[in-house]
């Protein structure tokens, strides 16, 4: 018969039975045993009292069992646990606010093996898989579904229901584990994620074989590890049932010896950095005498100025300029910015001839042009090179390997720029952040870097890296620690 279920009126009761065509209360024949832990169709019943089968549009098509209304039951007479079943599967559709569905042995009032909430999908064929946990035991069991939920007519629709065994199965192995971001006391570990056959929860971080941590993703930093220590590191990963995967190929990380030099952004430290560059860029120990340095040294850049080579020919000599002209708009230098403009990217004097460079040696008795040289320094070269070596886990030396390669090749990402020369390197060897060692990451960037320096004229003189920031290295001074002495160019330079 007919059931007015989901809230059909007679009016529509015409239209409603020619949509629900192929709907049925023809019985099945009874299987004589259905294995628990196969999917099991909810049509297939052995009895049932107030549902109807109908054409279902889930996946794989067939029949579901509908108009199913509170109380109403299905039962499957004889259904085979092999082994204990931990968690049941329904794969449900409802309309309205859905319910409950009860899992009883024996009858509709027997033993409750466990239950399931149902919600609402937002149509009848919006179909969605509901699960719950639950403890059956091995035994041939009689099921029966029983029903339960507020609405007066039209719970859900059921199209399937199995059970799931305890879980046994280990999740996958954890892949590619890797350390990077070194420093003197942790180290961030990644890995690539592992499967399973329910799903991965997390993962158990080993530290020389012991526990180290947890992680819910696929990334932990071991933290607390003594200073210039070698450290071996393994993950597991774990699922709900408490399974844990063998463990993931190991890693061996050193830390970073601790350091009591400064960084290179110690004032100290610093200075040692400026007469550095100055030895090389005016063969001048006296940094500060070089804010009137300027001159056209023929590399293609124009006119190179100022404590640390700005080019008219590369744009950093035009942002100094404009600068310098907020911080004082009547200055000396103002009116060359349209000829600045006009000739950046070249290596022109178009507008700035005959008196730019006498109007630049004025310029730098004013301490205000002083400042904006030292903010426009820091601004596009120290900081930016000294940060990056700080991520990359460099101390002092390396900091200052950066600033200098910055300052003579640009902060761009071409292959003789700064970016393209540490691409390089690190192609060739793995940054101390990465795991790698130090000096090897170092040798490896000089290396680079004289490649670079050999594909201009200008600058394939490579003596301020092989007699001076080279000769440090191999005296192990990565802490740019006094006394230094060194030779660019064929002189010989000491800071005591």
């Amino acid at each position: 018969m007919f059931r007015f279920s989901r809230g059909f009126s007679l009016m529509a009761l015409a239209i409603t039975l020619a949509a629900c065509g192929g709907n049925s209360n023809k019985e099945f024949t009874p299987q004589a045993t259905f294995d628990a832990f196969s999917q099991i169709e909810a049509e297939q019943y052995d009895a049932q009292t107030g549902t109807q089968r109908e054409t279902t549009r889930d996946t794989g098509l067939g029949e579901n069992v509908g108009y199913i209304d509170p109380g109403d039951t299905l039962t499957y007479n004889s259904v085979s646990f092999s082994s204990t079943a931990t968690r049941m599967q329904f794969r449900v559709a409802s309309a309205s606010s859905g319910g409950t569905i009860e899992v009883r042995e024996g009858s509709a009032t027997g033993t409750l093996l466990g239950k399931v909430t149902v919600p609402s999908t937002g149509d009848w064929q919006n179909w969605t898989t509901v699960s719950s946990t639950v403890n059956i035991s091995p035994a041939t069991r009689k099921l029966v579904l029983v029903f339960r939920g507020t609405e007066l007519y039209g719970l859900m629709n059921i199209n399937w229901f199995r059970f799931l065994k305890a879980d046994t199965t280990a999740p996958t192995r954890p892949a590619s584990l890797a350390g990077s971001n070194v420093t003197s006391s942790s180290v961030k570990l990644s890995w690539s994620a592992s499967t399973d056959n329910v799903g991965v929860t997390g993962y158990n971080i080993l530290k020389n074989g012991s526990h180290a941590g947890s992680a819910s993703g696929t990334s932990f930093t071991v933290t607390g590890l003594a200073a210039n220590t070698s450290y071996t590191f393994s993950v597991k990963a774990r699922d709900a049932a408490g399974n844990l995967s063998v463990s993931s190929d190991a890693v061996t990380v050193k830390t970073l010896p601790s350091s009591s030099g400064a960084d290179l952004t110690d004032p100290g430290k610093k200075d040692i950095a400026m007469q550095l560059v100055s030895s090389a860029e005016n063969s001048s120990l006296d940094w500060r005498a070089q804010y009137k340095y300027i001159e056209d040294i023929q590399d293609g850049r124009g006119y190179t100025a100022g404590i640390i080579g700005f080019c008219s020919g590369t744009g950093d000599m035009l942002e100094l300029v404009e600068a310098y002209t907020r911080m004082k708009p009547s200055n000396v230098l103002a009116k060359y910015l349209p000829a600045l403009r006009q000739v950046n990217g070249t290596d022109s004097h178009a507008g700035l001839d005959p008196n730019f460079p006498a109007d630049w040696r004025t310029a730098a008795q004013d301490t205000t042009f002083q400042q904006a040289q030292d903010s426009e320094r820091d601004r596009g070269y120290f900081n930016p090179a000294v940060g990056q070596a700080k991520t990359d886990g460099l101390r002092a030396l390396g900091q200052f390997i950066y600033y200098d390669a910055m300052v003579m090749h640009g902060p761009g990402t071409d292959p003789v720029s700064f970016g393209g020369i540490r691409a390089t390197a690190m192609r060739n060897a793995k940054t101390p952040a990465q795991g790698g060692s130090e000096v090897t990451y170092l040798h490896a960037f000089l290396n680079a870097r004289v490649a670079a320096m050999k594909t201009e004229e200008a600058h394939s003189d490579t003596s301020r890296v092989d007699t001076a920031q080279r000769v440090f290295l191999n005296n192990g001074n990565l802490d740019l620690n006094t006394p230094l002495t060194w030779q660019v160019y064929g002189d010989t330079y000491n800071i005591p």
